[in-house]
């Protein structure tokens, strides 16, 4: 059951490529933004989509697959758990919620 304490699955497409950065000590750190959409009607019958930007940061070997595999607009299921962190700019304390990411499964078709 520890598991599922702390467990975020989305399933949505990049908004952008990831951006991947090399550390002193050879560890990679890939983030990126996936979007997802949900479509309802509203109280008046219409066709509505609500988009959802969920930041996600990928360290390691998998953030080594993300950078060779992912771009913009790629079709992607995520599951990792959810991270608050906070840092100050300008004097003001700034907070950030983001997906660590475990795996990930590319959803795109493949070209014949």
């Amino acid at each position: 059951m520890n598991t599922l304490k702390n467990t975020a699955s989305i399933i949505g497409n990049l908004g952008n490529d990831p951006e991947v950065r090399t550390f002193d000590n050879g560890k990679k750190l890939a983030t990126f933004a996936v979007a997802t959409n949900e479509t309802f009607s509203n109280n008046k019958g219409e066709k509505v989509t609500d988009t959802q930007w969920h930041n996600v940061a990928v360290w390691g070997n998998q953030a080594e697959n993300v950078e060779k595999i992912l771009k913009k607009g790629s079709f992607v299921a995520i599951t990792g758990k959810l991270i608050n962190r906070s840092y100050e700019k300008d004097g003001q304390t700034r907070y950030i919620t983001e997906i660590q990411m475990n795996e990930f499964l590319s959803l795109d078709k493949k070209q014949d």
